[in-house]
């Protein structure tokens, strides 16, 4: 069952949780709990990276809103995705040029929470994630995006390489945040424009990149030669909005 505070609770409900497009932040399992289903749940969680931890079975009893938890409740995310249509359409409606940020495999809770942030105080339209490999809208990231969720749309796609397609077809440009693109303040961000940020660790995916209508990036002058995901998004949100001026 899912209650007031995004748990999912049993065995066979949160086995199906992890067969679906359900974001789950953290399943809790009792600690004397070590059956066939349990194994399953584990194995598949441990698949997806989501974290799993084994507590007192009193923990359980005590979080639990049934009496049939069974030793195991998932955290889960509870708000709604839209459609990447339902972005175009609102976006079309504003004052300003449609402004997307598309995230290609963003897989920090606490990165997204800030690049939401972000994106609700730099005026973007509406986000877009890929329905595998990132971080959806869990707990940690509602939190971290300090309430900005709630008034950011959020779509997921199952190819982010053929949505930026559609979004090009849709009439933006698609510029993609990589180190081998030209200085950022050198190119013209001002227009209907979707802003493309890579993944922590490996940046942009090969196809995602030559998607692309061009590249930019931020100058690094230091030893460390890349930013954290939110801070680089937030320079290139704020340099659109600074052009847009």
């Amino acid at each position: 069952m899912l209650d007031n505070q995004n748990q999912i609770e049993g065995k066979n409900p949160v086995l199906e949780a992890l067969r679906g497009d359900r974001d789950i932040e953290k399943i809790l399992i009792s600690k004397d709990l070590d059956d066939g289903r349990t194994r399953q749940i584990i194995a598949k969680a441990r698949n997806k990276n989501i974290l799993v931890q084994r507590v007192d079975k009193r923990h359980l009893d005590n979080i639990a809103v049934s009496a049939s938890h069974q030793g195991v409740i998932a955290i889960v995310a509870s708000y709604n995705y839209v459609d990447v249509d339902d972005i175009l359409e609102n976006a079309s409606k504003g004052e300003t040029p449609p402004f997307i940020l598309i995230l290609d495999e963003i897989t920090d809770p606490h990165n997204f929470g800030a690049i939401i942030r972000t994106a609700e105080c730099s005026g973007v339209d509406g986000i877009i994630i890929p329905k595998h490999r990132s971080v959806g809208l869990t707990p940690t990231v509602v939190k971290a995006s300090a309430g900005a969720v709630e008034h950011m749309m959020i779509a997921k796609v199952t190819n982010i390489a053929n949505t930026i397609d559609y979004i090009k077809e849709k009439g933006l440009w698609v510029a993609g945040a990589d180190m081998e693109g030209s200085v950022y303040t050198k190119e013209n961000l001002d227009g209907p424009i979707a802003l493309v940020i890579g993944s922590e660790g490996k940046g942009l995916g090969r196809l995602v990149k030559e998607k692309c209508d061009f590249l930019v990036k931020i100058p690094m002058e230091g030893k460390i030669q890349s930013l954290n995901a939110s801070v680089a998004a937030a320079v290139l949100m704020y340099e659109i909005v600074r052009q847009r001026g």
